[in-house]
């Protein structure tokens, strides 16, 4: 099968599904010549951003910081929920020591997040 090769040809396939997004409905036929086009064109895109833009794991710190933007905690708050104290919560958002196996399965239950990550795996 053929690949992009280049950032310019990745920019014009990508205009290219746009353009074909706007042309399909739901109800739009999967033998249609504009879907087969569009499926073609979104799976040589998925390779190229596979190739060229991966995802990685998200740290440990990373997630924390995400879960209390979301839940709206200061690092005290945490520090209270969590039963630690602030400097330890400092340490583990900036990544300088990592939680012992029990302070990790707090905090995966409390804020939720993938046993996982925290464990780094």
């Amino acid at each position: 099968m053929a690949t992009i090769k280049d950032k310019d040809k990745y920019d014009a396939i990508m205009l290219r599904i746009e353009e074909l997004m706007e042309q399909v409905e739901e109800d739009t036929p999967m033998t249609d010549k504009r879907i087969i086009e569009l499926d073609l064109l979104v799976e040589l895109a998925e390779e190229y951003e596979d190739e060229h833009y991966p995802i990685g794991t998200p740290s440990l710190p990373d997630v924390m910081k995400l879960r209390m933007y979301e839940m709206n905690l200061t690092q005290e708050k945490l520090a209270e929920m969590l039963g630690l104290s602030q400097s330890r919560i400092s340490n583990y958002l900036t990544g300088k020591t990592e939680p012992t196996l029990e302070v990790a399965r707090n905090i995966s239950k409390q804020l939720n997040i993938e046993p996982a990550i925290i464990l780094g795996v």
